[in-house]
């Protein structure tokens, strides 16, 4: 089994993310070739609360341009976690809300 640490990549830090966190749902940049599952057993284990649900999507990089050159930008996966009603929330997020 791959390391938890090594599928989260980063946290989303948006306002569209801030307002989200109101209703438990969470969202981080993951490992590309990490599944659903494994996304949901990484949170588990590294905050230590239950995941209900999942959701990812796969994040095209931007078009970027120097001159007459264009290039484009790394793309990523994105997942969107949503935690159960009875479960704390995560305090790593909860510092930077504010």
């Amino acid at each position: 089994m791959k390391n938890p640490h090594d599928i989260i990549i980063e946290p989303v830090l948006t306002e569209k993310s801030y307002d989200a966190m109101q209703e438990k749902k969470y969202t981080f940049i993951v490992d590309k070739n990490a599944n659903k599952t494994e996304i949901k057993k990484a949170v588990e284990a590294i905050f230590g609360v239950k995941v209900e649900k999942v959701n990812t999507v796969r994040m095209q990089g931007k078009k970027k341009r120097l001159g007459v050159h264009v290039g484009r930008r790394p793309s990523f996966k994105k997942a969107y976690v949503r935690l159960t009603e009875d479960s704390k929330e995560i305090e790593f997020f909860e510092g930077m809300a504010e």
